[in-house]
């Protein structure tokens, strides 16, 4: 008898070969395979995990953080002494980086799904594991440097958290179709049932996570507190240099109701605004005295600091990316701007009719006025005319001589401490004050002022902690903030809390009972199909219309009519056969 050799239909599978060939490389039909993938390649699919979800901390991390970049780039600049935005390349990388893993992520989950064996291209694994080292040694680095700014992550919850819950939640429940998938297969393993239960723990710890929660904002809209006042901290420094008058007056057009300065002593005894201890940053120090650019601010006499430059620095650097904003008006006052003192910030303050928070800081031992330092800036405030009622005072030193002023420090105590020192205000940073605290301090008459605050969510988050001021960089952007981003009561957030729920498990289960009907229904109806799913068929007219590719195999079968064993003739088919080929044999 002679043996024929059928055509092999292929039907198209673009999608699967564009999934194999960017993950793996594996663009043929012959290259993919359908067995469970090696250990060593699951072990690229966990390290190809562990960067997404490091990079997904990563990137929440600086995307919270953008509040406090200002503090970041001048953390940098003590200990580089060069100023430059260190944080556009970080924001970049990390933006390139996860946008990279996250798609090989998605990749290699269309794999599980289609059941195609997973094999990441050697070039992936070079870029996987050098993103996954380049956040690791970013991560080392932030702490070295910015240690202190973890805390962000913490506060940042109390406002994202539901949020986050539910896209978890959403996640978890979508991933439970490649869990289905793989738990139901005929073959049975203790790998899969360890599968099941930590997805179930998983599911279950989301279920109830917010239990966990303490989220200001949810709360009845009737116990909202009124807005918060704004502080303008070293005036609008976003919108001109730091510690001058034209960003004092740009803070108080955009809404501060106080202004917040940093004050120096000269060597003659003049108080001037200057937050670093040297003047290269602020000023063309380098320029008019390059011998002395690295000397302490305080051992310039008044003539020598009013004669340096203090605006041409923020064109030239553009240290907030907002000069293009500005208009060329604008630029000639910025680029005019020299050191300010004391006395003129006072007098724009009393001609507002604004108060100001001073941050004091003493003039090191051996300077002239060390021991006057207090007569000299109290000198300024008599003549600028300035009532001590408008004037708060840090730090917490001479209390004593400090009378009729209001009295501020920036340590965290305790409500006894507090009356003990006769304080009457705190001014804390915004990861020291939890809304506990905070509902405390104002229980015991003690007003709380939190820094910094630059971004609406915290700004929102804070409102309805009943914080009643804060300090800022940006009032021009908190100035559109006029109620909290989003406010809700428990029942609502209850409401939506167990719907959720409820409606992720009935997704589950409906979910694994498919999949465990499919997995049934094509053990006993679709055994002749093969994993590639191909479709043989050597009817011209059955294929003649279709886009398809042909591909000629040669395929030996036995005779088991005449019990021939080993005589074999290859041909092809008559065009006018009607045959298929199955996993059961041949058919015509």
């Amino acid at each position: 008898m002679v043996k024929h050799q059928p055509f092999q239909v292929y039907e198209k599978q673009v999608f699967v070969s564009l999934v194999t060939g960017i993950y793996g490389c594996r663009w043929k039909r012959y290259q993919r395979s359908q067995d469970d993938s090696s250990r060593w390649e699951c072990s690229w699919f966990v390290i190809l995990s562990t960067s997404f979800l490091l990079l997904l901390f990563w990137a929440y991390f600086w995307l919270v953080a953008q509040n406090d970049f200002n503090e970041f780039n001048w953390s940098v600049y003590n200990r580089s002494g060069e100023w430059r935005d260190e944080t556009v390349p970080i924001v970049a990388s990390t933006i390139v980086g996860f946008s990279y893993i996250s798609a090989l992520m998605i990749l290699a989950l269309f794999h599980i799904s289609l059941g195609q064996q997973l094999n990441l291209y050697w070039l992936h694994k070079i870029g996987v594991l050098a993103t996954l080292l380049t956040t690791i040694s970013g991560v080392v680095s932030v702490e070295d440097v910015w240690g202190e700014e973890w805390g962000v992550l913490l506060v940042s919850l109390q406002f994202t958290a539901p949020f986050l819950h539910i896209g978890a939640l959403t996640t978890v429940t979508a991933l439970s179709w490649l869990v289905a998938g793989y738990v139901v297969r005929r073959e049975r393993s203790n790998f899969q049932m360890m599968v099941l239960i930590i997805y179930i723990i998983i599911l279950l710890a989301l279920y109830l996570a917010p239990l966990t929660f303490t989220c200001s904002c949810i709360m009845d809209h009737h116990g909202l507190k009124p807005r918060p006042d704004v502080i303008g901290r070293r005036g609008a420094p976003m919108l001109a240099p730091e510690n001058t008058m034209v960003s004092f007056n740009r803070a108080l057009l955009h809404g501060a109701s106080s202004l917040e300065a940093d004050v120096t002593l000269s060597v003659d005894g003049i108080p001037f605004l200057m937050r670093d201890h040297t003047l290269r940053r602020t000023t063309e120090v380098g320029t008019v005295f390059p011998d002395r650019q690295h000397d302490d601010a305080s051992s310039f006499n008044w003539t020598e600091l009013r004669s340096l430059n203090a605006g041409r620095w923020f064109l030239e650097r553009d240290p907030y990316w907002t000069v293009r904003t500005l208009t060329g008006r604008d630029r000639g006052r910025i680029g005019n701007q020299t050191v300010c003192s004391l006395l003129d910030m006072l007098r724009l303050a009393v001609r507002a009719n604004s108060s100001v928070l001073l941050n004091i800081r003493r003039p090191p031992p051996g300077h002239p006025r060390h021991r006057s330092w207090f007569m000299d800036t109290m000198w300024a405030m008599q003549k600028a005319g300035i009532s001590h009622k408008r004037v708060t005072w840090t730090p917490d030193t001479d209390r004593g001589r400090v009378r009729g002023f209001q009295q501020t420090t920036n340590e965290k105590l305790s409500v006894s401490e507090i009356k003990q020192r006769g304080i009457s205000s705190l001014t804390l940073h915004y990861s020291q004050a939890s809304h506990k605290e905070i509902q405390e301090y104002l229980a015991n008459n003690v007003s709380v002022t939190v820094y910094p605050v630059n971004e609406p969510w915290l700004y929102s988050l804070l409102w309805c902690s009943g914080v009643p001021s804060v300090s800022s960089d940006a009032p021009q952007v908190l100035r559109k903030v006029p109620y909290p981003i989003w406010l809700m009561n428990h029942k609502a957030y209850g409401f939506i809390w167990v719907t959720s729920d409820l409606v992720s498990l009935a997704v589950v289960i409906g979910i694994f009972s498919f999949q465990k009907w499919r997995i049934r229904w094509r053990m006993s109806g679709m055994h002749n199909c093969n994993p590639e799913q191909i479709m043989l068929s050597a009817v011209p007219n059955r294929c003649g219309g279709r886009d398809v590719n042909i591909m000629k195999e040669k395929l030996i079968v036995s005779e088991l009519n005449n019990g021939l064993s080993s005589t074999e003739e290859l041909s092809l088919y008559p065009e006018n056969a009607d045959t298929r080929y199955c996993h059961g044999g041949l058919s015509r």
